[in-house]
């Protein structure tokens, strides 16, 4: 792995591994809150299954700067987060500069390849997230369909895995292709962020149809609760697709 490096700017401390691409960030005033636009919109799974008591179970392929372990730990205090990381000396530069909370009852740290976790695994989790790159922002064996199908396998009747692509290199068209091959088409695929990310967000369970009034009333809901504002991803979302309703 590249060495890992660290920066700052105007508040904001970043995460490197050995280049200028940004592999995760943290306000140092507000390290609960998240910084980057992907990473927001990693949580819609907040706003498609609204209930307060959701998730209660989160698996974290890929730990970065732990934006999204802070958040859930902050906003979530009843879930238990398990995070599988494969570089111990990311979790080391988390716990140095990046605020990640102790190990705990609520709190696993796994140092563990994300693909062979997944295909030994046996639990099962309400919120599957992955985030996890190399220093050339490759993904391996975590962009194909066998892992794919063991996030299906992991997830609870009504979990939702959010898969975040980089349209870098080949773009995000086939990983994305993949990911629908394994949910049989249950995946909503939001707009590109301006940063060169697309977040894919799949299902299982039964069939989802909400409305975008709908919708947008979850997400300030969301907002009023964690201070995520996930409005403007959903106008993007609305004009993408006509104002027609969400089918999953």
């Amino acid at each position: 792995m590249a060495s890992i490096e660290i920066s700052e700017e105007r508040g904001v401390r970043y995460l490197h591994f050995g280049s200028p691409w940004v592999q995760g960030a943290m306000r140092i005033a507000r390290p609960w809150s998240l910084e980057l636009e992907y990473t927001r919109e990693m949580m819609m799974p907040l706003v498609l299954r609204a209930e307060a008591a959701w998730p209660a179970s989160v698996l974290q392929v890929g730990l970065g700067s732990a934006s999204l372990t802070r958040f859930l730990h902050h906003h979530r205090p009843d879930a238990k987060l398990t995070v599988i990381e494969i570089a111990p000396a990311v979790v080391a530069a988390a716990r140095q500069f990046f605020k990640l909370p102790e190990e705990s009852p609520r709190l696993r740290i796994e140092i563990a390849d994300g693909h062979d976790y997944m295909a030994a695994a046996r639990r099962r989790f309400d919120l599957i997230l992955v985030d996890a790159f190399d220093d050339k922002g490759r993904s391996g064996m975590l962009d194909s369909i066998p892992f794919y199908l063991n996030c299906r396998a992991r997830l609870a009747d009504g979990g939702m895995a959010s898969v975040n692509f980089l349209d870098r290199r080949k773009g995000a068209k086939a990983g994305i292709e993949r990911m629908r091959a394994a949910f049989d088409d249950r995946v909503l695929v939001l707009p590109p962020c301006e940063a060169g990310n697309t977040i894919a967000i799949a299902t299982t369970g039964a069939p989802m149809r909400e409305s975008f009034d709908d919708l947008r009333a979850a997400a300030a809901k969301v907002r009023e609760g964690t201070g995520l504002n996930l409005l403007p991803t959903l106008a993007r979302l609305t004009e993408a697709r006509g104002g027609k309703a969400l089918l999953l």
